[in-house]
C-alpha cells in the first residue's frame, strides 16, 4: 500500500471522525432547544390554568375565561407537536376544545374572594400581574393581535383600581364593625386617594362616591370617640401604603 493511499485513509478517517462530532453536536443542540422549549411550553400552560381557577369570581368574565382558554390551547398544540404521545396533553387539549366551543356560554365557576387582608389583596394583585405579563408575552409571541393586547392592558389595569377599592372598602367597613372609626377613616380615605390619582376617575365615580359617604360616615363617627395617639405607628397605614405604593408591574406594556 502506497504511502500516498495510507494518508489518503488517514485524512479521511479524521473527516468522518469530525463529521460524526459534528452531527453529534447538531442532534445535542436540538434536543436541548426541543427541551427548552418544551418546559417553556409547559410552564405558560401551567400559568394559564392557574389563572383560569383561582382568578377571583367578581373578577372572572367569560371573555377572560376564554382567553386564558384559547391561549392554553394554543401552547398546548404547540406542546403536542414536541411531544406526541402524551396522553394527558391531549386530553387538556379536547378539554379546552370542548369549552372554547361554548364561546359566552363558557363555564365561569370561580368563587368570589373577599379581600379583607393585605396579604389577601397582593395574592390577587399577584395575579393580575402574571395575567398582564401573559398578555404581553402572547403579543410578542404572535398568539394576541395588538390591539387586543392593549385592551386587555387596559382591563387589568381597571381591575387593579378595583381591588384597590374593594380592598380599602372592606377594611373599613371592618374597621367600624370592630368599633374603630379612626382606622375606618383612614382606610377610606387611602380608597378615595387612590380613586383621585387615576388618570380616569372619571370611571369610578359610582364607587368614589360610595367611599366619600363611607369617610364621611367614619369622620364622624371618629369625632364620638377617643382620639388616637398621633404620634403612634399605625400598622394598618403603613400596610396600606405597602400595598398601594408597588405598581412596577404596569412597566411593561405593548406599543
Amino acid at each position: 500500500m502506497s504511502p500516498v493511499l495510507i494518508t489518503g485513509l488517514v485524512i479521511a478517517g479524521l473527516c468522518v471522525l469530525i463529521a460524526i462530532g459534528v452531527i453529534n453536536q447538531i442532534v445535542e443542540k436540538n434536543n436541548l432547544e426541543k427541551a427548552r422549549q418544551r418546559a417553556e411550553l409547559n410552564d405558560r400552560m401551567r400559568r394559564c390554568a392557574i389563572l383560569s381557577d383561582s382568578f377571583p369570581g367578581q373578577m372572572m368574565t367569560p371573555a377572560l375565561k376564554l382567553l386564558l382558554s384559547r391561549l392554553e390551547l394554543n401552547l398546548g398544540e404547540r406542546l403536542l407537536a414536541l411531544d406526541k404521545k402524551n396522553a394527558a396533553l391531549e386530553a387538556r387539549i379536547a378539554a379546552l376544545n370542548s369549552a372554547i366551543a361554548k364561546g359566552d356560554d363558557i363555564p365561569v365557576e370561580n368563587a368570589p374572594v373577599k379581600v379583607l387582608t393585605e396579604a389577601q389583596a397582593k395574592e390577587v394583585r399577584l395575579l393580575m400581574e402574571d395575567l398582564h405579563t401573559l398578555i404581553i408575552w402572547a403579543n410578542k409571541q404572535g398568539q394576541l393581535d395588538a390591539p387586543s393586547a392593549k385592551r386587555w392592558v387596559k382591563q387589568i389595569q381597571g381591575m387593579m383600581v378595583m381591588l384597590h377599592i374593594e380592598y380599602f372598602s372592606n377594611v373599613g367597613q371592618l374597621a367600624l364593625q370592630q368599633g374603630s372609626a379612626h382606622k375606618a377613616r383612614l382606610a377610606f380615605e387611602r380608597g378615595i386617594q387612590h380613586v383621585r390619582k387615576q388618570p380616569n376617575p372619571a370611571d369610578y365615580q359610582p364607587q368614589l362616591a360610595k367611599l366619600e359617604a363611607s369617610y364621611a360616615h367614619a369622620n364622624k363617627l371618629e369625632q364620638t370617640q377617643q382620639k388616637p395617639n398621633l404620634d403612634e405607628n399605625s400598622e394598618l397605614a403603613e400596610g396600606l401604603k405597602s400595598f398601594e405604593s408597588d405598581d412596577d408591574w404596569k412597566k411593561n406594556n405593548i406599543y
